[in-house]
């Protein structure tokens, strides 16, 4: 997608694209939650922005910041990488002198769907749905079995993560653009299931 479609300002394409740089370089490999995930979640964040009416610079900077300490998450350095994400904009964005920096950090702390806070602007709540639209459908899937590879766990282990986690997550979002969305990545992922189910039992 060319984000000039969606960001018209030059000093906002400017800062959108020093904050991309800067999250680039938190991840040293890609992985379910390496930089290609920023980039879906950003892709959709703007979609979903403009069918909302959000803040679209506000919403491209923090989904651009919004996962940058989950290496040092999965690594074990720190145990929540929102709220390190948060601290970690907030220092960036301070030193570019950005006036909306409380928004911006806001949409990253309350992105987890699974952890307080609860998102109260427009973009928070974009982001999180972003965020959670990214678990369903075929790039979904692909993840689940990414993750699965990457720990060691086999099909029947990813079986019961679609059905404790992902088949949940179309009834949490957040704004009428994304319950769209969401819905048609939902039935996308029961279809797999069942197809899925029926070669693990042999069915022909």
């Amino acid at each position: 997608m060319k984000i000039e479609e969606y960001i018209h300002n030059n000093a906002s394409l400017e800062l959108i694209r020093k904050a991309e740089q800067f999250a680039k370089n938190f991840f040293e490999r890609e992985g379910t939650h390496g930089f290609s995930h920023i980039k879906r979640v950003f892709n959709l964040c703007l979609h979903l922005g403009k069918d909302e009416g959000a803040d679209l610079e506000v919403l491209a900077l923090a989904a651009l910041l919004h996962d940058i300490a989950r290496p040092l998450e999965d690594k074990g350095i720190v145990d929540d990488h929102a709220k390190e994400s948060a601290k970690i904009a907030r220092r960036f964005l301070g030193s570019l002198g950005y006036p909306k920096i409380e928004e911006v950090v806001h949409a990253i702390e309350a992105h987890r769907f699974s952890k307080p806070p609860e998102p109260k602007t427009i973009e928070a709540k974009i982001l999180s749905d972003a965020d959670k639209l990214d678990a369903i459908g075929a790039i979904g899937v692909a993840r689940v079995f990414m993750y699965s590879g990457e720990h060691g766990r086999d099909i029947e282990f990813s079986l019961k993560h679609f059905e404790e986690k992902i088949l949940k997550l179309k009834d949490l979002m957040y704004t009428k653009s994304a319950k769209k969305l969401a819905n048609e990545r939902h039935k996308f992922v029961e279809e797999f299931i069942k197809r899925i189910q029926k070669e693990i039992e042999g069915e022909l």
